[in-house]
């Protein structure tokens, strides 16, 4: 058996990398100056994909940037949110739930105040101004919810909901964009998305569907993926899976290790669907997206390419590496030792943003009550036995200082089949080091749908 006070201290490190790997943002902890070097899970390397802006701690700092980001597609307000930031940020010192409770109520006033800003534009006629208005603040809205899943029964969960998801249809709405609500058949209910045709016309177009991964919206996919795909021919389906988005909140949808029971509906209801060309759809996961897309590819052959930004091969493999334990170590730690991981977690999140959020929101998504049962969740999601199954092109994404998913990227690269495989790493020193190229949204977006554009075309 492990010893116990040796898993303990690797618990730590396992704990601060794991809240990482789940929700594509730094662990905690004071933001460092790009060019300094810091500790990780790999040992000591220069961090220059670190960005200090505004918050000591990282996590908070990489939600401002997610945020931040979203403005390439209007879809935030640099001073707004960097004042929203600097109110929340006089909060840090004060202890974790002060912090978190001033995230909430900072977000929550200024998604209010351009709300209003938004009805009195639309009052006054003036429908561009007041679209714009209302997508910023459903963005605004969702922020505010961001770290409010220690209490799921919170109703502030579906109001901030609601509120962001009437927002985001009236902005585009207002602003010209042309969509569709739609509900996709899902075993005996639905699952809801947004569908964005790239024409009006009756020719067949290639087709993008994209999910998010851990903690991420359908809403979110329109700025990440969906805008600029439309802009260069690509039909667009985002839509929420269970675990995520309105699947969780609304009807208690929880996550799936075998994604390709979620995709292969989709696929029906999308090939079906006028404009579409059924030998181009596309499917793209974003950060533990990174699994969840190629393993429904390895299931669903009628899918022409896959993007998986970030590539995720295994994540309880992901969990035990970050721990410096082998998964078999880590394997009798949890089933053995099950309430003092428990109780040392308990113990722990208390003083760490990053993780206490990334526990209790996985808890929510997996539908699982401990820390344990979460990491024991985590052992069904892994590519072995299905990676050399997909039959299709898979463009795998990195970052050059990949903190999150250590060497998950390369891992899935190197056991998908050879002449299906393509290898993408952003590099810190352009901007693009953050996970899943936050706040480098134009270079991102042209590199991948460059690869897109290419391979759709490679067979005439």
């Amino acid at each position: 058996m492990v010893r116990l006070l040796a898993p303990f201290l690797l618990l730590a490190l396992l704990l601060v990398l794991l809240a990482a790997g789940c929700t594509g943002g730094p662990a905690g902890g004071p933001a460092t100056v790009p060019g300094t070097s810091v500790p990780t899970g790999e040992g000591n390397m220069t961090n220059t994909s670190s960005i200090p802006l505004v918050f000591q701690d990282r996590s908070l700092s990489f939600e401002l940037v997610r945020t931040l980001g979203k403005t390439y597609e209007h879809g935030a307000d640099l001073g707004e949110s960097l004042e929203t930031a600097r109110r929340i940020a006089a909060h840090e010192g004060r202890g974790l739930h002060p912090v978190l409770n001033a995230w909430y109520s900072e977000w929550n006033a200024t998604a209010k105040r351009v709300h209003g800003i938004g009805v009195e534009a639309e009052r006054q006629g003036h429908q561009v101004s007041a679209g714009e208005a209302y997508l910023r603040a459903s963005e605004y809205y969702r922020a505010a919810d961001f770290f409010l899943h220690d209490d799921p029964a919170d109703p502030e969960i579906l109001r901030l909901w609601d509120a962001m998801h009437a927002d985001f249809v009236r902005g585009l709405t207002l602003t010209g964009v042309r969509f569709e609500e739609v509900e996709i058949p899902y075993g005996a209910t639905t699952l809801h998305g947004y569908y964005f045709p790239a024409t009006t016309g009756g020719a067949k177009a290639p087709t993008v569907i994209v999910h998010q991964g851990f903690d991420g919206t359908a809403e979110e996919c329109w700025y990440g993926v969906g805008a600029a795909a439309v802009r260069r021919g690509y039909n667009v389906l985002a839509f929420d899976g269970p675990g995520q988005g309105r699947a969780v909140r609304k009807q208690g949808l929880y996550f799936r290790p075998d994604w390709e029971a979620v995709v292969t509906p989709v696929v029906d209801w999308v090939v079906a669907r006028p404009g579409v060309d059924p030998d181009r759809v596309v499917l793209y996961g974003i950060s533990m997206g990174g699994y969840l897309a190629p393993r429904a590819a390895a299931h669903e052959h009628r899918l022409r390419a896959v993007v998986a930004n970030e590539g995720v091969y295994d994540v309880f493999e992901n969990d035990a590496n970050a721990a410096r334990m082998t998964p078999s170590e880590l394997r009798e730690f949890l089933y053995n030792q099950t309430d003092e991981y428990n109780r040392f977690v308990a113990g722990m999140i208390e003083h760490d943003v990053q993780l206490y959020w990334a526990t209790t929101h996985g808890q929510w998504a997996f539908g699982v009550s401990t820390p344990a049962d979460l990491m024991k969740a985590h052992e069904a999601y892994t590519m072995n036995g299905s990676a050399d199954r997909i039959t299709c092109p898979v463009l795998v994404l990195d970052v050059e200082e990949n903190q999150f998913f250590g060497s998950q990227a390369q891992r899935l690269f190197d056991a998908l089949p050879p002449a299906n495989r393509a290898l993408l790493t952003f590099n810190a020193d352009e901007g693009a080091g953050l996970h899943c190229q936050a706040g480098a949204q134009a270079l991102g977006t042209q590199r991948i749908f460059d690869w897109l554009d290419e391979e759709l075309t490679r067979d005439g």
